[in-house]
């Protein structure tokens, strides 16, 4: 596998490319999905938004400017999704190098996943070993590589930050990660919104 500073052409046509992406890439932000569950966008990363607005504007009194939040399916053609039985064909290698050469190019500084797929995704573009296999990512795991990642925040770099697919108030990792009484989404939102304020000269993402 290449290394990240090295970039690759796109093998998707422009009609596919604008079906699976909107905003701008410039945008410090970026927010990688899975195809086969779009509703993250509404279920998960809205209300985790409103929790990071919230702690912006109380700290800044401003408030970020999401008009040109990057989103990106993570692939083209969900049907190449692994699972158990098939696992890591070569449409995804392809997927990979695409991907690779579009952060190396535009260099966000947080890319914010989605579930399990997209983030293993990341750590192959990343060239992250050893290589994780489906269902190595569930959401004990995802949440301690949550902590590690604002642990290690890093403005100079592209910051990757997992996040859940799907949070169930009554589901254990409420129960099991009560955190001082915020649920799931005030927690990341709070941690996610304190680095952006430690950083706000470096994010031009304000509303003007």
């Amino acid at each position: 596998m290449s290394s990240l500073n090295e970039t690759n052409t796109t093998t998707s046509s422009p009609a596919e490319l604008v079906e699976r992406e909107t905003g701008d890439k410039s945008y410090p932000i970026w927010l990688l999905v899975n195809p086969k569950h779009p509703a993250v966008r509404h279920n998960i990363w809205a209300p985790v938004l409103a929790e990071i607005q919230d702690k912006v504007y109380r700290d800044l009194r401003t408030r970020i400017d999401t008009t040109k939040l990057y989103t990106r399916k993570v692939v083209g053609d969900s049907r190449i999704i692994p699972n158990t039985l098939n696992w890591w064909g070569m449409e995804l290698a392809k997927e990979i190098e695409l991907f690779r050469g579009m952060v190396v190019d535009y260099q966000p500084k947080i890319l914010i996943t989605f579930g399990s797929f997209p983030f293993e995704f990341v750590r192959r573009v990343y060239e992250i070993y050893p290589e994780k296999g489906p269902k190595f990512w569930g959401t004990s795991n995802l949440g301690d590589e949550f902590g590690k990642a604002l642990e290690n925040f890093d403005i100079t770099k592209t910051n990757r930050i997992p996040l859940l697919r799907r949070v169930v108030k009554s589901g254990r990792f409420i129960e099991d990660h009560n955190y001082y009484g915020e649920n799931y989404f005030q927690y990341v939102g709070k941690k996610i919104a304190e680095k952006i304020i430690e950083n706000k000269d470096s994010l031009d993402i304000w509303i003007k």
